[in-house]
This record gives C-alpha cells, structure tokens and sequence, in this order.
C-alpha cells in the first residue's frame, strides 16, 4: 500500500512541474501587460489575452519534449506496478 501512496505523491508532483511552464510564461506576460496598462491607461482585456495565449503555447512547444520523457517515465512505473496490484504488494 506504501507503493501505492508513494507513487501518487510522484505522479502529483509531476502533475505539478510539468504545468509550470505553461504557467509561469502565462503570468509573466500577464504580469508584463498588466503592468504597462496600468503605465498607459489603457484598460483593454482583449490586448492581454492574446500575448498570453501566444507565450503559453511556445512554452508548450519548446518543454514538449522534456514533457514527454517525464510522463514516459511515470507511465512506466505505473506499468510496473501492475503486477504488484494481485498480490498486495
């Protein structure tokens, strides 16, 4: 049962990483734009939407790789867990 606990806490911290760089290129532009609205004046939501979507999506692109080889990773423990699961481990 350890096992088992132990790789939810794994596969929740991965859960974790791997979304951060989507997120943290997301509130860094919005931060960004937010702040020079404020310096401008202008209160447009339209012309932060699309920076963010367009700095999320390269953040994807360029840690889709390393993205990738981590959930390998964890979808192979998952997978050697399997035949564990009869014997209650």
């Amino acid at each position: 049962m350890d096992t088992y606990i132990q790789f939810a806490s794994e596969a929740l911290w991965w859960i974790l990483m791997l979304s951060l760089p989507a997120l943290a290129a997301s509130v860094i532009v919005g931060l960004t734009a937010s702040l020079l609205q404020a310096l401008t004046q202008v209160q447009e939501q339209t012309l932060v939407f699309v920076p963010k979507l367009i700095a999320t999506v390269l953040a994807l692109m360029l840690s889709a790789g390393w993205m990738l080889t981590q959930l390998l990773s964890l979808t192979r423990k998952a997978f050697d867990l399997i035949p564990l699961v009869g014997r209650g481990m």
